[in-house]
């Protein structure tokens, strides 16, 4: 029989019920709280912390700390810990964050508390995207090195700019898109996916009476694309 290394703790209090699982396997123990009430079960709060190498554990164990320190000032204790340790910034897929904003997109995360910017986001473009996650989801982000708060008037009015900048990169993208298309027509270059159908051998094999199921099966094409050849073909003729 192995050693218990999790303690579940049930509280009872007038029509309140809390449930804490406590991972005591763990130096700094995952806490995770459920109130269960009338409305239904309450938000988590989630802890992100990351170190880009191994070498820096106590870096991470610092970053732990520094932010389970907060929430006791701050009287929370239905948070849970997400860590990358070793996981450079600049990876896309980082199995901590990952989960954080797999959970943050279902609406089960009411805050999301991080060291610093750059322990979270991978880059500038990748902390507005996120902050706008964050915003549709009405989850408070709060950045304790910055002293960021999205729920303060410097976070809202933040949202403001994010909004701004997003919608601006958008402009410059379709802007970009359309010049390079014009570009390209310019220079004579076909745009759009090349035809892959053999349309002369369609066209053989109609004539010899196969059916348009027969070809289907023999090129492996759609109905449509055989119309679309037959159709091209006798256009073609018309004009010759």
């Amino acid at each position: 029989m192995g050693y218990l290394r999790d303690k579940i703790i049930l509280i009872i209090a007038k029509e309140t019920i809390v449930i804490v699982l406590i991972n005591m396997s763990r130096r700094y123990p995952v806490q995770l709280s459920l109130v269960l009430l009338a409305g239904g079960f309450m938000k988590l709060i989630a802890i992100y912390c990351r170190t880009s190498t191994l070498i820096q554990k106590s870096g991470l164990e610092s970053q732990k700390r520094s932010l389970i320190e907060y929430c006791k000032q701050n009287n929370i204790d239905n948070y849970v810990i997400y860590e990358d340790e070793g996981i450079s910034g600049t990876k896309k897929e980082r199995p901590g964050l990952n989960k954080l904003m797999s959970e943050v997109k279902k609406g089960n995360v009411s805050k999301v508390i991080v060291y610093s910017f750059s322990r979270f986001a991978r880059s500038t473009a990748h902390l507005l995207e996120a902050l706008e996650i964050f915003k549709k989801t009405e989850t408070e982000f709060i950045s304790r090195t910055e002293n960021f708060d999205t729920n303060s008037p410097m976070g809202r009015a933040f949202y403001t700019v994010i909004a701004a900048i997003s919608q601006l990169e958008r402009d410059l993208i379709s802007e970009r898109v359309k010049s390079g298309l014009v570009n390209a027509k310019a220079k004579g270059k076909i745009l759009g996916r090349p035809k892959t159908r053999n349309t002369n051998l369609i066209k053989s094999l109609r004539r010899k009476g196969y059916t348009y199921q027969q070809i289907r099966e023999l090129l492996g094409v759609g109905h449509g694309t055989i119309t679309r050849a037959i159709r091209d073909t006798d256009t073609n003729d018309t004009d010759d």
